[in-house]
């Protein structure tokens, strides 16, 4: 039996209502390990110094005299930076998010990857946000909307209209060796300037994390560099310079264990999602409701315990098209289970205009209908 551990997902619940005030959402997860030992020699001729002092030049981030000077500063591996050049390097990659939810704000971080306007930051940062904004190193805010995303690997793209961005510069994790020393960036806690710096080593590799209700982070880098709420979705970088993991988890009941996705599962996922284009807008179902929850049940004696009850259907909507009346409660959508009005909206999210979707209902308090609905476009979309 593996013992039970205690995990924060940083900061899907991390709210900000006017100061910043930190709300931690726990929840019990199974961690299995498969613990690599390797050598942690440095070998300077493996590293591609020109690629380095190139990016730094041709992004931006640094002229091409200040990027020959720290790479070539006479270090026995010239490809190895301090950390105030990682800082230096790495901070007009770093993002600040800032999300709005039902519950209230969230505040994450998010890693720029190209110059299109594509941000990597983790699924559970932007959730159930309706508007998302990001704000630069230069103090540049804009609006970002959500592009992509791939919950299982809790990654999401996030897209901005914003000229002149510096990516960041993508190592290979399958070269990450345990004790190699790296840095975390991101915006802990959500305080107000520069992002939060941390240093540590890698402190194993693939590792992987169930939680209870059976999803799973696999291929993760485990750090004992300190990652806090607000640092979700910002990069672990190694003293190179690149990019080798996006944080996303901490283990509250150990001391200094957190967990980032590998860069090579992110980077291959990114390019993947970015090239299926933008999401398409959500599809129209036409009704309007309250959520149903056990003391609603009780009090007005319905047959099941959670659900949307649908009080208004839109004339000419897809959902009076499809035969739906006022008093019935979905609680399915293509075997979905519908809880509530939130799973309702994700959905739809999911399905565009077009889609055609069976929905299960309670109707009179004890039949049980199965629909068939085409969704329509928003109107005023």
């Amino acid at each position: 039996m593996k013992p039970e551990i205690t995990i924060t997902v940083i900061p899907k619940n991390f709210l900000r209502p006017i100061t910043v005030v930190s709300l931690l959402v726990v929840v019990t997860l199974m961690l299995t390990a498969c613990t690599t030992t390797q050598s942690t020699d440095q070998h300077s001729e493996d590293f591609p110094s020109a690629t380095i002092r190139e990016h730094l030049a041709e992004s931006g981030a640094l002229t091409s005299s200040d990027a020959n000077q720290i790479i070539d500063s006479g270090r026995s591996d010239p490809g190895v930076l301090t950390t105030p050049e990682l800082v230096h390097i790495l901070t007009p990659s770093v993002v600040e998010i800032a999300v709005n939810l039902d519950r209230g704000q969230g505040v994450g971080t998010g890693v720029i990857f190209d110059e299109n306007g594509h941000i990597l930051t983790n699924w559970h940062v932007v959730e159930g946000a309706s508007t998302i904004t990001v704000a630069f190193e230069d103090g540049t805010i804009v609006d970002g909307e959500l592009f992509r995303r791939d919950p299982l690997l809790d990654l999401a793209i996030i897209r901005v209209e914003q000229r002149g961005l510096v990516p960041a510069l993508f190592g290979d994790s399958d070269s990450l060796q345990v004790g190699e020393d790296v840095i975390a960036i991101g915006h802990a806690l959500g305080l107000d300037g520069a992002p939060t710096v941390s240093k540590g080593v890698v402190s194993a590799l693939n590792r992987t994390i169930l939680d209870n209700v059976g999803g799973n982070l696999s291929g993760l880098v485990q750090t004992d560099a300190a990652i806090n709420e607000g640092n979700s979705g910002g990069p672990l970088v190694n003293m190179r310079g690149e990019v080798v993991g996006i944080n996303t988890v901490k283990i509250n009941s150990g001391d200094r264990l957190g967990f980032s996705i590998n860069i090579n599962d992110a980077k291959n996922a990114a390019e993947t999602l970015i090239a299926l284009g933008p999401l398409p807008p959500p599809g129209f179902l036409g009704v309007g409701g309250v959520d149903v929850n056990r003391a609603l049940a009780r009090a007005i004696g319905l047959p099941v315990a959670q659900g949307f009850l649908i009080t208004m259907i839109k004339p000419g909507s897809p959902a009076e098209t499809a035969g739906l009346e006022p008093d019935d409660i979905i609680f399915e959508m293509d075997n979905v289970p519908v809880t509530n009005g939130y799973d309702l909206t994700v959905f739809l999210r999911e399905h565009p205009s077009g889609s055609r979707i069976s929905i299960t209902v309670v109707r009179g308090l004890r039949s049980l209908f199965r629909l068939e609905a085409v969704l329509g476009d928003r109107p005023g979309s």
